[in-house]
């Protein structure tokens, strides 16, 4: 198996950025998309006798509200994989990657899940983009958009919301010492959004939500 991944490795030497995204506020990139990565992988892994398979896919998924007002869902996986070589046999242990994808419908998963073979594809074969060292070029960040409480609020009060993700928000809030900050809570008083997503979740918790 290690050979015959081997020789896929040396057979893939690069795949450039050259997939096209214009995003708007989010500006224009250029990324190695999923197509482009299949197929230049599909006609090498068949040359070679060495097949892909998922084996377990572990997703969560959580509904929002874009700036348009639109509803997206957007969808997380992470996929265990096992490669078989020509013979039958394995790679020693199983891989992992992981992959998110926003949709209006019902691809979010299958997005998500071929995200994660990218992923899986580039990194265990160690695809260089052939692109120049990024060392090379001074990027200066810009902050990263924080969540309002205001709207952790909302998300905690869609019935929708489960309790897992109500503890996930609750964790999110603690980790940044944000449990304390008050919002308007849904009878008009003011509330601390830590104390609402545990009042919501003991709610949930009594009503079997």
């Amino acid at each position: 198996m290690h050979v015959a991944w081997q020789r896929v490795m040396t057979s893939i030497r690069k795949i450039g950025k050259r997939d096209e995204f214009k995003g708007g506020t989010a500006g224009t990139f250029n990324f190695r998309g999923v197509d482009r990565t299949v197929n230049n992988f599909a006609p090498v892994l068949r040359e070679h006798g060495v097949l892909v398979l998922p084996v377990k896919v572990d997703a969560s998924y959580r509904d929002f509200k874009n700036n348009n007002n639109k509803i997206q869902r957007e969808c997380t996986v992470t996929v265990t994989w096992m490669v078989i070589g020509p013979g039958g046999d394995t790679l020693p242990s199983t891989l992992q990657s992981a992959g998110e994808a926003l949709d209006t419908s019902d691809k979010g998963t299958a997005k998500a899940q071929s995200v994660a073979l990218r992923v899986l594809l580039l990194t265990a074969a160690m695809v260089p983009t052939g692109d120049p060292d990024p060392d090379s070029q001074y990027i200066e960040r810009g902050e990263a958009q924080v969540r309002t409480a205001a709207n952790y609020r909302d998300e905690a009060l869609e019935e929708t919301t489960s309790k897992t993700r109500l503890r996930q928000m609750h964790w999110e809030l603690k980790s940044a010492r944000r449990l304390g900050e008050l919002v308007e809570n849904e009878v008009g008083d003011e509330e601390a959004i830590g104390d609402l997503i545990v009042r919501v979740g003991k709610s949930r918790e009594a009503g079997g939500a």
